[in-house]
């Protein structure tokens, strides 16, 4: 798990702030993810993607759903939060599945994907 906010100091190593060490299921990762292995087809990224993935089932899991956690840094207790925001299940989750399809069912050069990871088709002119 990785939390949403990273600290660098010059010439040094990241830092985290103990109230920025949450996780909160978001949506870049994956999505960035997806569009490097499509552009590159490396399978490193659904590697990446995958680990992402299991640790999400590992750490956010709950009986009824997932939660956001409040610790990345304490995998004996994550401290989860009891919330998972909508953005999960409708973008999170669906970049975790376009990641992983292999037909790729919505090539670059027809779809693009607005912010909410609704797709879009291109119109030829």
């Amino acid at each position: 798990m990785s939390n949403i906010f990273v600290y660098f100091k010059f010439y040094s190593l990241y830092y985290l702030k103990d109230n920025d060490a949450q996780n909160l299921l978001r949506p870049e990762l994956v999505e960035s993810l997806y569009y490097m292995y499509y552009l590159t087809g490396d399978k490193m990224y659904q590697d990446w993607g995958w680990n992402i993935f299991e640790s999400f089932e590992k750490y956010t899991r709950q009986i009824d759903g997932y939660s956001s956690i409040n610790d990345v840094r304490n995998k004996d207790n994550v401290r989860p939060r009891d919330k998972m925001e909508s953005f999960f299940l409708a973008e999170t989750l669906k970049y975790f599945y376009l990641l992983f399809d292999q037909n790729n069912l919505f090539p670059f050069d027809q779809w693009l994907f607005n912010t909410e990871a609704h797709p879009l088709p291109i119109y030829k002119s």
